[in-house]
């Protein structure tokens, strides 16, 4: 038995998220049944995190237990050809002995785009969050300042959060404006369910003046999800980087 090591590229669209679920197609199902066509087994492919619905991966990692003798190259090869056309992709291919993907990780890296502009989106359509009034990111970032750090982060979690604490240590978060996109980058040991989407939620309501960073500073101090202002939709999130132990996959600074 050999366990793989799988670097994930992803668009979340078509999917109700990484998770298998019985009333939909996801992420993980996809690669799963693709290495069951390759080598007949039936395995688990077990994550770095697990995704939402239309949240999308430049660097998901994830890891197999294999028993069939192949290389890793010929097995991501195969895997990919197998997943077409679901826009799933296996970057990376390794073997990686003792390696798990979801406990071994000490760091994760999610992005958020905002376009901040009228016209309607082409290219960046569903990858994108398209926010017609000006934004400004500079304030949006001077108020993210009171998030970092440890905190209880009720307000930003999602009702039906399953993990045992609402207390988080969120090591970073910026906001970045490059011409209509405003990107909103979040670095973490972990996070709680819907915590990213509903700190951008807000910080889009301190970006249009709707609220001030003291009001920010409120929701967080409030530790009740009726204080959260608002919840930022799914597809401009994105999974863009694990931290372990000696190696880092995808977008980590």
């Amino acid at each position: 038995m050999t366990r793989f090591r799988f670097t994930v590229e992803y668009d979340g669209r078509p999917f109700m998220g990484w998770q298998r679920q019985a009333h939909g197609p996801s992420v993980q199902a996809t690669i799963e049944d693709a290495i069951h066509s390759v080598t007949g087994e039936t395995v688990d492919v077990v994550a770095a995190g697990r995704t939402d619905a239309g949240v999308h991966a430049s660097a998901m990692v994830a890891h197999a237990d294999i028993a069939k003798d192949i290389a890793p190259f010929r097995l991501m090869e195969a895997i990919n050809a197998r997943m077409k056309p679901q826009p799933v992709a296996i970057l990376d291919c390794a073997e990686a002995p003792g390696f798990h993907a979801r406990f071994d990780c000490i760091g994760r890296r999610y992005r958020y785009r905002i376009m901040n502009r009228r016209a309607p989106l082409t290219f960046e359509a569903g990858l994108a969050w398209r926010v017609p009034v000006p934004l400004d990111a500079d304030a949006m970032h001077a108020a993210a300042q009171h998030l970092v750090g440890r905190h209880d982060f009720t307000t930003f979690r999602s009702a039906q959060c399953q993990a045992n604490s609402p207390l988080r240590t969120l090591d970073r978060l910026l906001v970045v404006r490059n011409g209509h996109a405003v990107d909103v980058f979040a670095a973490a040991r972990s996070f709680l369910h819907h915590q990213v989407r509903s700190m951008v939620g807000c910080l889009k309501l301190v970006g249009e003046g709707a609220w001030t960073a003291d009001d920010l500073a409120a929701a967080l101090a409030a530790r009740d999800r009726g204080a959260l202002g608002l919840n930022a939709p799914p597809e401009g999130l994105f999974f863009v980087g694990a931290v372990y132990p000696e190696l880092s996959v995808g977008l980590t600074d």
